[in-house]
């Protein structure tokens, strides 16, 4: 190992470090970022563990599966090789649009 390396004890990741990973997940059926829609329940971010916990807008949602799985990849793109990450799927309080951002209902033309 060369002199100038090190190794390097893990940083936790941080919970804002977090939601903006899942900025750059979309929600499949309305094009907007799961962050924004108020999808993501709860972060929980320590050394060598992030836990999630996310919605959709409906369960009845036929593609469930495939934010929850853009989610944990966005997680990992930005986490030390080895972080636990959990994304779990939750159904309560269920979703209502009052949980969206000003720019989410701007981007979804519900504002005046």
């Amino acid at each position: 190992m060369p002199a100038h390396a090190h190794a390097r004890t893990p940083l936790p990741l941080t919970v804002e470090a977090v939601l903006d990973a899942l900025r750059r997940v979309d929600d499949p059926e309305v094009g907007v970022n799961i962050v924004d829609l108020g999808l993501v329940y709860a972060v929980e971010a320590a050394a060598g563990a992030v836990r999630v916990d996310m919605t959709m807008t409906t369960a009845a949602c036929p593609m469930a599966g495939l934010p929850v799985d853009d989610a944990a990849d966005a997680i990992a793109a930005i986490a030390d090789a080895g972080t636990a990450i959990d994304v779990t799927l939750v159904w309560e309080p269920a979703w209502t649009p009052d949980r969206m951002t000003s720019r989410a209902k701007e981007l979804l033309g519900w504002t005046r």
